[in-house]
């Protein structure tokens, strides 16, 4: 039995209760989003014009059904989004925010940035309700834009569907991919180069066209090929001049990628493309071993040349078969590289383009990606910051959503494609999560590439040895009095040791520590001078 008692407001549909088979929903500590199609069935496409109205009392409040429309109240355009995804029941949308005349408009849902384009995700088959919202996080950490998030329980035509996720769509704009506008006549010139977005991803439902790479993906068993789309401009508005640009930028890239000078730091691929940028991209990926890495959902984004003009992969997306959830090609064991799919599933459609393997092979690339790993190991990457995270969702999702959530999808203890754990509770998927994070991030400390001691800005500072036993030695060099601290982690983020030292002159100094009771395994150091250099770095006990 189904009910739904309505009250009309102004401006908008109120639902006061849902009673749908045993569940009744009244209220909630997330926001509530309500959907009301008018008899209307949601397609795949195009978009339909449907009324939705947002509760939000703000945070720590309760929000209700009987309450007013705070948030928006108003049309929007819905569709059912996502590929793979469509075969569950419960569905994601697209949506697009709508005045009354069918004009898109921005509006800052949920405390977001406006915007008039929005993802409802729906957590299904990734039964922690958290692997995108936790990816996105880390892609934040980085200090680059990933996409917001903001928890949420919706109702669809009076209907009760369970937690969703109300994500940031990638797209340009100022609080989002902050490339520049690039308009139609645009075509010579500064303006024509930038700004682009491209992806590699599947074309089903895209209609974006695009172009095929003069680069086979490295180890396939047939006739695969890599396929960049135009994201922005869309196929309907760019124009062939600036199709063409855009096109000979990446085969310039791409050939000079593989060519034998590729390492140069003038004529090498480094004038073309933004590496840092690839290093953190690299990092997501891998910390979740995402099975769609690289391959598919891989957006990168090319500014103007007279504002750096480089490509730069990113935002990061679509990470519900990352942490372990996948149990086809690179599995959801903890080992291994995501960039080796092409050897372990040469025969997918969707391979991954040769550039990860060659940028690898240059060891000032996998240099700075030792410096950067050792970094945010030491901080914001470190195990228990990422643990601390995972705990402060599942505090509020158990409260009482997550409950309602599998009450409604009942998909706990059962194998959901393409599930590799299945936990009996939600409580034993977010543990099994937290474990699986643990186990990864120790694999990738130990094969992660070597820090080299007297790091790039901060020439003054050895340590020694790397592996180290019973002792490790500090020298360091103040060109004026002052103080030199050094805080060493474990791999969990647990402070170890923390070392400070003030000195009343400039000189050369030396400092031994004693590891004799430290476990085996790798720690990380952070170390600065009154002066402002700070250096971070990863060193193996043996």
């Amino acid at each position: 039995m189904k009910l739904m008692h309505r009250l009309t407001v102004s401006g908008g549909l109120m639902l006061c209760a849902v009673f749908t088979q045993a569940q009744t929903f009244t209220s909630s500590n997330l926001p509530i989003v309500v959907i009301n199609t008018n008899g209307q069935t949601i397609p795949d496409e195009p978009k339909i014009v449907v009324d939705m109205g947002i509760i939000d009392n703000g945070p720590g409040q309760r929000n209700n059904m009987t309450d007013p429309f705070n948030n928006y109240n108003g049309k929007i355009g819905i569709e059912i989004r996502g590929s793979s995804s469509q075969m569950f029941p419960k569905k994601q949308y697209g949506i697009e925010l709508r005045d009354a005349g069918g004009n898109d408009i921005s509006a800052p849902l949920l405390g977001m940035p406006q915007e008039a384009d929005w993802v409802l995700f729906a957590p299904y088959n990734d039964k922690s309700l958290m692997r995108d919202v936790l990816a996105y996080k880390l892609g934040r950490d980085l200090g680059r834009y990933a996409p917001r998030t903001r928890y949420c329980e919706l109702v669809l035509n009076g209907q009760y569907q369970g937690v969703y996720v109300l994500i940031e769509k990638i797209k340009r704009d100022n609080h989002r991919v902050d490339v520049n506008k690039l308009d139609p006549d645009e075509n010579s010139g500064n303006s024509l180069t930038g700004g682009y977005i491209i992806k590699i991803d599947k074309e089903t439902g895209s209609g974006n066209g695009g172009w095929t790479s003069n680069f086979p993906p490295p180890g396939r068993n047939g006739s695969q090929t890599i396929y960049y789309q135009y994201d922005y401009p869309k196929a309907a508005n760019i124009t062939t001049t600036q199709r063409n640009y855009i096109r000979q930028f990446m085969i310039d890239f791409e050939t000079t990628l593989s060519g034998a000078g590729y390492t140069n730091p003038v004529t090498g691929y480094s004038r073309y493309i933004d590496v840092n940028s690839f290093i953190d991209f690299f990092i997501v990926n891998e910390v979740s071993k995402n099975v769609d890495g690289y391959r598919l959902s891989t957006f990168m984004h090319k500014q103007r040349d007279s504002d750096g003009g480089k490509l730069a992969m990113g935002p990061v997306w679509d990470f519900n078969l990352g942490f372990g959830n996948a149990d086809y090609c690179t599995s959801g064991t903890t080992g291994g590289w995501v960039t080796g799919f092409n050897t372990i599933c040469p025969g997918d459609y969707w391979l991954i383009p040769f550039w990860w393997n060659r940028l690898y092979q240059d060891n000032g690339y996998r240099n700075k990606l030792a410096t950067r790993w050792a970094e945010l190991r030491a901080d914001k990457y470190s195990t228990a910051r990422i643990h601390s995270y995972i705990d402060s969702v599942y505090t509020v999702l158990n409260a009482e959503a997550a409950a309602r959530n599998f009450q409604r999808w009942p998909v706990l203890g059962q194998y959901v494609w393409p599930n590799y754990y299945v936990g009996p509770t939600f409580q034993a998927e977010v543990e099994w999560l937290k474990s699986w994070i643990t186990s990864r991030m120790s694999w990738l400390d130990a094969n992660m590439p070597q820090l080299i001691t007297g790091v790039e800005g901060f020439p003054g500072l050895s340590i020694y040895p790397n592996p180290f036993s019973h002792e490790l030695y500090m020298e360091y060099s103040l060109t004026r009095p002052g103080t030199f601290s050094a805080e060493w982690f474990d791999a969990t983020g647990k402070t170890i040791l923390q070392y400070e030292e003030t000195k009343p002159q400039a000189g050369k100094y030396q400092a031994t520590i004693r590891t004799d009771s430290w476990p085996a395994g790798f720690y990380y150091y952070k170390s600065q001078t009154s002066e402002g250099n700070t250096v971070t770095g990863k060193y193996l006990r043996n």
